[in-house]
């Protein structure tokens, strides 16, 4: 289970817009689609981050625990806002949290969730510490 009380240090954000097809019957985006927002955010912040080519890399971060809790309905026209944020660094893992927006209205929180990021090696199937150069820049972020 994820810590959510614990100190949290903003990493990135990011703008997705939504899409006609992301909403559910009742008229607002479905819950399935949050988790494929904060997807995109974790990719696009890897990529920030230096992760590099994930799929042709030997070692990489993979997710093993996610979790999200809805606030406020969501509807299209919009485009959320994400706003990624790290807490407890690991030997090779990293907690992330997410709080999404709208640009409709920007300052209410619609949805909250949290991914413990683990980099993996392929190979072996087991963790491997986070690449230096990733682990220098998170800490960086916590030291801010």
């Amino acid at each position: 289970m994820a810590e959510i009380d614990q100190p949290q240090f903003w990493v990135f954000s990011c703008e997705i817009p939504v899409r006609w097809g992301d909403m559910d019957a009742y008229g607002h985006v479905n819950n399935t689609v949050y988790f494929r927002f904060l997807e995109e955010a974790r990719v696009q912040m890897l990529a920030d981050w230096g992760a590099g080519d994930i799929q042709n890399s030997t070692i990489a971060p993979v997710i093993i625990t996610a979790g999200c809790t809805f606030l406020r309905p969501v509807n299209y026209p919009n485009t959320v806002k994400v706003n990624c944020f790290i807490g407890q660094l690991g030997r090779s893992s990293v907690m992330t949290y997410y709080k999404v927006t709208t640009l409709v209205e920007p300052d209410v929180v619609t949805t909250e969730g949290y991914a413990k990021t683990v980099w993996m090696d392929h190979s072996t199937g087991k963790s491997a510490p986070i690449p230096e150069t990733i682990r220098t820049r998170l800490e960086q972020f916590m030291q801010a």
